[in-house]
C-alpha cells in the first residue's frame, strides 16, 4: 500500500525532533501509525526511542516530566499542553503472569523493539526523519484488513492472553479477518482469558460488542465467549420450535446485538436478554416451542454477569432492568405510556423501546412487521408526550406531600401512598394535574389527622 507522510501533531513533531538532534532514533509507533494509515486520526501518539530513559529525561530537562514508567522504560514529558509517552526500545522477558513480563531489557535496536509487539498492524514505526520501519508487512495486512500476530502466535497469546481479547476487538471494529495461524491459537489458548484481570476483560469486551463487525466475531469465536460467559454456551444451537424464530437462541441473540445502537449497556443487554431460554423451555401439545419466565431469569444469569464485569452499579442496574423487561407490555396509548414512564424514566424506557426492536428485527421478519410499526408508533406518541412535560412521578404533581399535612394528614406511609393513588389518577386521565382541582379532590376524600 502508499505509505503517506503523517501528518503530526506540533508537540509530537518537536518531541522526535528533540530526541533526533541530541543523537538518537525516535518513532511514533503502535496504534497511531496504524490509524494513521487506515485514514483516521490518531487519538493517542506513542513514541519510542533508542535513548534510555535517563537520557531521555536529559533531553526534556527543560520540559514538566513525569517518572511513573521508569521500570518499563516510559517518560511521560508535557510538551506545550500535551502529555506524551516517550519509552525506550526495550525486550519483554517472560510473562508468568500471562499478562505483564516479569523484567524487560532495554535495547538500542527498533527491530528488537517491534518484535514483541502483538499484531503485525500495531509493529509499524514512522520517523519524519527515516520514514517507515515496517519489518513484518503490517502495511500490507492492513491493506489487506487482515489481523496477524508478530511472530509465533502461540507464543503472543501465552504472553499475554489479553492480546486473544485485543485481536477479536480489533476484527469486530475495524472489520478485519483474523489471519489463520493467528485465529487457530486463540481457540487453542482460550482459557488463557480467564488469567486477566476482569476490568481488563470487560473494557475489551465492551469495545468488542460494539463494533461493526461483531456478529461474524461472535459467531465464529463463540467458544472464546463460553470461556468468559459460560452461562451462553446452553444458548448455542439451541433451537426455538416457534414461527416467530428462524434462529437458534445464539444466533438470535448475535443477530439482535448487531441490529441495536453501538452503545455498550445496550450491546450487552441484547447479549445477556435471553441467555435464560435454555432453562425455561418447553413445548406445547402443538410441538411449538415457549420460553415462559425467560426474561426474570435472563436477569438473573446477567445480574451474575455484570457483576463479573466489574461494572459501575449504573450501567449494571440499566442492563439488569432492560434485560428483566426486555417482553414488558407497552401500548400506543398515552395512560399506558405515563405509567412506562413512572417505573423506568425517559432514559431507560427509551432503551427499552431499542431493545423491543433490536429483539423483533433478529426474529422471524415475515411475523414481526406489525410490531416494528407499532414501535415506531410508541416512540413518536413517546416524543411528543414528552414535549407536554407531562406527569408521571409524584415530584410532577402540581401539589405535594406539604399540602397533605396542612390539610390534615399525618406524614408515614399512608400520605405517601395516598400521593401515588393520586398521580395514579392524573395518569389515567381521570384528574387534571392542576393545583385547585386536586386540592378540592383531596378535601373530597375527607383527609382526616
Amino acid at each position: 500500500m502508499t505509505q503517506p507522510n503523517i501528518v503530526l501533531p506540533g508537540p509530537v513533531e518537536t518531541a522526535l525532533g528533540l530526541l533526533e538532534h541530541a543523537g538518537f532514533e525516535a518513532w511514533v509507533v503502535g496504534g497511531c501509525t496504524r490509524d494513521a494509515l487506515l485514514g483516521g486520526a490518531p487519538k493517542d501518539w506513542d513514541i519510542t526511542t533508542s535513548a534510555l530513559p535517563a537520557e531521555t529525561l536529559s533531553v526534556f530537562s527543560d520540559f514538566r516530566t513525569i517518572e511513573t514508567g521508569l521500570q518499563h522504560g516510559t517518560v511521560a514529558v508535557l510538551l506545550d499542553g500535551m502529555l506524551l509517552e516517550i519509552t525506550t526500545y526495550r525486550v519483554d522477558g517472560t510473562y508468568k503472569d500471562s499478562r505483564h513480563p516479569d523484567e524487560v531489557t532495554f535495547t538500542r535496536s527498533i527491530g528488537e523493539d517491534l518484535a514483541r509487539r502483538d499484531f503485525t498492524m500495531n509493529a509499524i514505526a514512522y520517523s519524519p526523519a527515516r520514514g517507515y520501519e515496517d519489518l513484518y508487512g503490517g502495511a500490507s495486512d492492513i491493506e489487506a484488513h487482515l489481523i496477524r500476530c508478530v511472530g509465533d502466535p502461540e507464543t503472543r497469546f501465552t504472553e499475554d492472553a489479553l492480546r486473544i481479547l485485543r485481536a477479536l476487538r480489533f476484527s469486530s471494529v475495524l472489520g478485519f479477518a483474523i489471519e489463520e495461524r493467528t485465529a487457530s491459537a486463540i481457540h487453542a489458548l482460550k482459557e488463557r482469558i480467564l488469567h486477566v484481570a476482569w476490568e481488563r476483560i470487560s473494557a475489551e469486551v465492551l469495545q468488542l460488542l460494539c463494533g461493526k463487525d461483531v456478529y461474524r466475531v461472535l459467531q465464529d469465536y463463540r467458544d472464546v465467549f463460553a470461556v468468559l460467559f459460560p452461562e451462553l454456551e446452553p444458548c448455542f444451537d439451541f433451537p426455538q420450535n416457534n414461527p416467530w424464530h428462524i434462529y437458534d437462541v445464539y444466533t438470535h441473540i448475535a443477530h439482535s446485538v448487531e441490529s441495536i445502537a453501538p452503545e455498550p449497556a445496550l450491546r450487552l443487554t441484547m447479549l445477556l436478554h435471553d441467555i435464560g431460554k435454555p432453562e425455561t423451555y418447553f413445548t406445547d401439545d402443538r410441538g411449538i416451542g415457549h420460553f415462559y419466565g425467560h426474561p426474570k431469569r435472563s436477569a438473573q444469569l446477567a445480574e451474575a454477569i455484570v457483576h463479573r464485569l466489574r461494572l459501575s452499579s449504573a450501567m449494571q442496574q440499566e442492563v439488569c432492568t432492560l434485560v428483566e423487561y426486555h417482553d414488558y407490555p407497552v401500548e400506543p396509548s398515552e395512560p399506558v405510556l405515563l405509567r412506562r414512564l413512572h417505573k423506568f424514566g425517559p432514559a431507560t424506557l427509551r432503551h427499552l423501546l431499542l431493545v423491543k426492536r433490536a429483539d423483533c428485527l433478529a426474529q422471524n421478519p415475515e411475523k414481526t412487521g406489525a410490531d416494528l410499526d407499532k414501535l415506531s408508533t410508541i416512540e413518536h406518541m413517546l416524543d411528543v408526550l414528552l414535549k407536554k412535560e407531562p406527569a408521571f412521578r409524584v415530584a410532577d404533581l402540581a401539589i405535594s406531600g406539604g399540602d397533605l399535612i396542612t390539610l390534615g394528614m399525618r406524614p408515614g406511609p399512608q400520605l405517601g401512598a395516598f400521593l401515588e393513588s393520586i398521580l395514579e389518577a392524573v395518569m389515567a386521565g381521570e384528574l387534571p394535574n392542576d393545583r385547585e382541582a386536586l386540592l378540592a379532590y383531596v378535601r373530597d376524600k375527607g383527609m382526616k389527622p
